[in-house]
């Protein structure tokens, strides 16, 4: 594929993806939150229970959705490839770290775009801090970081990542007394669109995804050190489709679905100290992970068991935020949470460091 038709395929693709966020919105998903890797997996962790925010329990199609969407595409086109073996207790900490600061911030880099799509100029504070998270990210590439390479492993390896998410699909269709669900008017979890219709966004966007290669984090990265823009112009797509999805419906349906301010956003709060660095965290750990929550389900679906490890990092990294109090909420950010920030950013430091100049010779 030439440059010209692949940057043109990764628009489109973009395109794409941002008005089926909007649709997913309109359909039931919380405002702003068509997608949030982040906090679909978070709600997914209280769905089954391992913490116990009842206003965040819903296991989400939407995760399974990109997941499989990404392996049925991978599988189908040759390119389903069982691997891994590189630094997977890294990966796990690097995971539990971004998930530590998307819930500063509230969402993931994808959310990001979303919030900014929607007005939240919280959302343009937390853009800052992720490309200053980047960028310290690039400085330990240019100087030789790398958490080594992946080995081949058997196709029952690669395999039982996607099964898991269907039995996971399953759980969530039969809805069994042992899972959890928020109760209605109760918060975010309760605010879902049909599992049909979340389930087909998830496939649809998770085989662009596959098919485009498309992460927020490759994107600003490989401006940073190439001036390659291809990737980014995909999450450019993205912001455009939602903003003018979000401006039809509001004209379309008078409610209102763009709202530009800092203040009175949905499922967002106002500490920019704090919106700046949680993203600083999540742009800086995922420049180390080798890209971002999106990127890792997608690779997941590949057969790449490092990005399964990054994953369930980000899952325990939900629970323990929300048992221990460091999730921050539309009412700010809490003490521990920031703690949890600064110690994050401690540890991300010493992984770069130590995979970057601590290297055997």
């Amino acid at each position: 594929m030439n440059l010209t038709k692949e940057r043109a395929t990764i628009i489109g693709g973009g395109l794409v993806i941002g008005v089926i966020a909007v649709m997913l919105v309109f359909f039931g998903n919380p405002a702003n939150m068509g997608f949030c890797v982040a906090c679909f997996i978070r709600d997914t962790v209280g769905g089954l229970g391992l913490h116990r925010a009842a206003a965040v329990q819903y296991i989400r199609p939407e995760i399974f959705g990109l997941v499989l969407g990404s392996f049925l595409l991978a599988v189908g086109k040759g390119e389903f490839t069982a691997r891994g073996g590189s630094a997977p207790i890294t990966r796990f900490v690097l995971g539990f770290c971004v998930m530590v600061g998307c819930l500063m911030f509230l969402g993931c880099p994808f959310r990001m775009i979303l919030r900014l799509a929607g007005g939240d100029l919280n959302a343009l504070v937390g853009l800052v801090g992720f490309t200053a998270g980047i960028a310290a990210g690039t400085f330990f590439l240019n100087k030789g970081y790398s958490l080594g390479r992946t080995y081949r492993a058997s196709k029952l390896e690669g395999v039982i990542w996607p099964i898991i998410q269907v039995i996971l699909l399953v759980l969530v269709i039969a809805g069994p007394a042992f899972i959890f669900f928020t109760e209605a008017g109760a918060g975010p979890g309760a605010k879902h669109a049909a599992i049909a219709i979340s389930l087909i966004a998830g496939l649809i966007v998770g085989a662009i995804a596959q098919r485009t290669r498309l992460c927020m984090v490759g994107g600003i990265r490989d401006m940073i050190l190439f001036r390659e823009n291809k990737l980014l112009m995909g999450f450019i797509a993205i912001f455009v489709a939602a903003l003018v999805g979000n401006l039809v419906l509001t004209a379309a349906t008078g409610t209102s679905y763009f709202n530009l301010g800092f203040e009175g956003q949905p499922i967002a709060h106002a500490d920019g100290l704090w919106n700046f660095l949680g993203m600083f965290l999540v742009g800086f750990a995922c420049v180390l992970l080798g890209g971002c929550p999106l990127r890792q389900l997608v690779l997941s679906g590949e057969g790449n068991g490092d990005s399964a490890i990054a994953i369930l990092g980000l899952a325990v990294g939900a629970a323990f935020c929300h048992n221990f109090g460091l999730a921050s909420s539309a009412d700010g950010t809490t003490m521990a949470g920031q703690i949890a920030v600064v110690l994050g950013l401690v540890v991300v430091i010493g992984i770069a460091c130590a995979n970057t100049f601590g290297k055997e010779k």
